[in-house]
């Protein structure tokens, strides 16, 4: 529970402490499967989850690959990595103070780690400026051209904020 506050708090850091945030697609970088090329952002992000007590977190962050592939590093205000969140089709780990958890699901690592179910796919949408539906949630794309993005779970409770602001 502890490494949970944790990390939330320090996702809510790095999403408060963020400046902006783009997207880079290296071209060097191709996937295998389908050519397609991979995807990289970096910025800050932030959680805040309105539960008894609120829950929050904010970290800068690196986020490369797809929905269905891919790795968040959490890095503090100082630098120090705070944890590699790596997910594919067969699994989903958490390396953290030399240690690595396995979860089922790429859903269940963000839910244990961060408190809330954060929908990867229309993370990843949201970035690209697509705003996919996502039942429970409501994204603010407005400002993703100005790299920042605002999503609001209202359901299932307990509410959820996240908050992306993009390295330019």
């Amino acid at each position: 529970m502890r490494c949970r506050a944790l990390l939330s708090s320090l996702l809510i850091a790095t999403f408060l402490i963020a400046g902006c945030a783009h997207k880079q697609v290296d071209a060097s970088i191709n996937d295998a499967r389908n050519d397609e090329k991979i995807s990289f952002w970096a910025g800050r992000i932030s959680l805040q989850i309105q539960s008894e007590p609120v829950q929050g977190f904010f970290a800068a962050f690196e986020l490369k690959g797809r929905s269905d592939n891919g790795e968040l590093t959490l890095i503090s205000p100082l630098g120090s990595i705070l944890g590699i969140m790596r997910w594919s089709p067969t699994e989903a780990t958490l390396e953290q103070n030399g240690s690595t958890k396995r979860f089922a699901s790429t859903d269940e690592l963000l839910t244990q780690t961060t408190g809330a179910a954060v929908p990867v796919s229309a993370l990843f949408d949201w970035l690209d400026g697509k705003n996919t539906a996502t039942p429970g949630w409501t994204a603010d794309l407005s400002q993703q051209v100005n790299g920042r993005i605002i999503a609001k779970r209202t359901s299932p409770a307990p509410q959820a904020d996240l908050r992306v602001v993009l390295d330019k």
